[in-house]
């Protein structure tokens, strides 16, 4: 049984919640019990969207350092190659997936942040890169996805100082997508993912795939992708369900079933 994260399922909405006492500090065992999590959430079909939440007062403050300063560069090696294959399972999550940034999330907890579609935070959030300040860099991410997200520019200020930022800069610079009172955080972040539950999962899982690979490859490359993923959705029944609700009943009534 996990002991530091667990899954929870409600109204098509699935609840990746962290719990490791006190700042939800990332250790081998807390990074496995994320992936453990969300290869779940990947499989069932009742999850139709992911929440990722570390309750009301932190996300996830780091990585445990007292276990990292322990280890030299082979030890670390191996560490980080797992912590890099917990964190590429949740990216991978074929679903939207929601981060619910409350408190701090720094370092491997604002990259596990960045391995959700959409970043949610709180108002009085601090999120960054602050590796640089022990001698480091990110390890689990911060220089791909972060630069990917935000572009080289922007990325490499973040990570060259290891600055703290707000959420309200975090909203502007592009790190954030919303930013609510602290005690609306998570009641947001459900409130989003359900309505992606709402929708085609098939379609949803296709998009997000078109749009992830897409973007490590030429456009070409992307373009092609994106016309076998667009065809494949032919032959499913949720393409079927919609197109003639459309034509019944017009936009934004079909009811999905995923198959």
């Amino acid at each position: 049984m996990p002991e530091f994260v667990t899954l929870q399922v409600e109204d098509g909405v699935g609840t990746i919640r962290l719990d490791r006492p006190k700042m939800n500090a990332i250790d081998e065992q807390l990074h496995q019990e994320v992936r453990v999590a969300a290869m779940e959430a990947a499989e069932r079909a009742e999850v139709r969207a992911v929440v990722i939440y570390g309750g009301e007062r932190v996300f996830a403050a780091g990585a445990d350092i007292k276990a990292m300063s322990q280890l030299d560069g082979t030890g670390m090696t191996a560490w980080g190659r797992e912590l890099q294959n917990s964190f590429r399972t949740v990216a991978r999550i074929p679903k939207p997936v929601i981060a619910a940034v409350t408190g701090y999330a720094l370092g491997g907890g604002y990259e596990l942040a960045l391995c959700a579609d959409f970043r949610v935070l709180g108002a009085s959030a601090k999120i960054g890169q602050p590796e640089i300040q022990l001698g480091v860099i990110p390890g689990a991410g911060g220089t791909q996805r972060l630069a990917r997200l935000v572009g080289p520019a922007k990325a490499k200020d973040l990570v060259f100082t290891g600055r703290h930022v707000g959420a309200e800069e975090a909203l502007e610079i592009g790190l954030a997508d919303a930013v609510v009172p602290d005690d609306e955080v998570y009641t947001t972040a459900v409130a989003m993912a359900k309505k992606f539950a709402a929708g085609p999962p098939l379609a949803l899982a296709a998009a997000k795939q078109a749009i992830d690979e897409g973007l490590d490859g030429t456009l070409d490359e992307g373009l092609a992708l994106e016309t076998r993923l667009f065809a494949g959705l032919f032959d499913t029944e949720d393409q079927k369900t919609g197109m003639r609700s459309f034509l019944e009943n017009g936009p934004g009534k079909a009811q999905f079933s995923g198959r």
